[in-house]
């Protein structure tokens, strides 16, 4: 899953509040283009009429920051770093677990990653400047937006919720801090009346460490954001047959648009995802490919282009890689489409 060529920048696990323009992953590459544009004058002689080569964006390196290691994200950015690696000459790729919506934003626009996997929710955030991104609009750009995510609302069975209101004073995982799963899930605890920071026993864990903690009967409840099927979520349920189920949310997109406005819809949660005895109605939100303002333009071409092109294989490292369509990637609004990807959308 994980690209075929390593490039040499080691995995970091960045915390979201530490990341900033100051960020090593920014100077590494200021120094870098420093020392190339040294060489290149004394190669060339400053007074040269000759031009000098161009140096490769990112020394020719992309990092994908995609989410917890358990999730849709992690396994389809490993399969499309992959096809960066095989299929665009002169770029090595390699997908990261992060934190997922939030610090994966905060990681390209820091210039510590090149391409972020982000819900559509957290994005307009982002670009406009508010609740987490408050007065910090982030020059972020679509390349494509892709498959919807799932909300996950999972419950002990033995543990009498019937809906999100019966979660007051019970210990529930909202996911990452500054996940998407963490942004929707405070939004939805909300339009049901339910303060996240008072009523429940909120913990923000990854996927990973929700699991394990729901398997150990230390958390009554957990919220997740995820492509279909999510596979820590598959193992928790065939872990414990009965042990737990899902709750319907889907009553709740109301209040939520009309607040948010039409980044959230309905779907049901088929049952064959996870081999439940029916479908439940939840809360869906588009995925977004994102990568900086600055990306060059051709590069942002290729890169979108590669994913319709290969898409094929994009789908055998997971179903969802399958579920987008050229049509529907286009249509990004509110993030603004980078000018690279609006090119490869309008050559018909």
């Amino acid at each position: 899953m994980t690209a075929r060529r390593t490039p040499s920048r080691p995995a970091r696990a960045v915390p979201a509040a530490t990341a900033s323009p100051r960020s090593p992953g920014r100077s590494r590459r200021v120094v870098t283009a420093l020392v190339s544009m040294l060489a290149v004058l004394l190669a060339t002689g400053c007074g040269s009429d000759s031009a000098a080569p161009p140096t490769p964006w990112h020394e020719g390196r992309i990092f994908l920051a995609t989410g917890n290691t358990t999730g849709v994200y992690y396994q389809l950015g490993g399969g499309y770093a992959d096809l960066i690696s095989r299929y665009l000459p002169g770029y090595e790729a390699r997908a990261e677990p992060t934190g997922a919506s939030g610090e994966n934003i905060t990681r390209v626009t820091s210039g510590d990653m090149e391409i972020a996997f982000s819900l559509a929710d957290t994005a307009a955030d982002a670009t406009a400047g508010r609740d987490a991104f408050q007065g910090r609009p982030q020059p972020i750009r679509a390349l494509a937006r892709v498959y919807s995510n799932y909300t996950h609302v999972l419950v002990r069975a033995d543990a009498r919720i019937k809906g999100l209101s019966d979660l007051r004073g019970k210990r529930v995982s909202t996911g990452s801090p500054r996940s998407g799963t963490d942004v929707i899930a405070s939004r939805l605890l909300a339009a049901a009346g339910v303060d996240p920071e008072r009523d429940v026993k909120r913990a923000r864990l990854s996927l990973p460490e929700t699991v394990a903690r729901m398997r150990a009967g230390t958390l009554d409840a957990l919220f997740f954001s995820g492509g279909l099927p999510t596979p820590g979520i598959a193992d928790l349920l065939a872990a414990a047959p009965g042990k737990f189920r899902f709750l319907p949310i889907a009553n709740l997109v109301e209040p939520l648009t009309a607040v948010y406005g039409p980044v959230y819809t309905t779907a049901d949660l088929p049952a064959k995802a996870y081999g439940t005895s029916k479908a439940v109605p939840t809360v869906t939100v588009a995925n977004m490919i994102l990568v900086s303002a600055d990306m060059p333009d051709q590069l942002a071409y290729d890169l979108t282009a590669l994913l319709f092109a290969h898409q094929t294989e994009l789908g055998a490292v997971h179903p969802e890689g399958r579920n987008f369509n050229r049509g529907g990637a286009a249509n990004t609004d509110p993030i603004p489409l980078h000018p690279g990807a609006s090119r490869f959308y309008q050559r018909g």
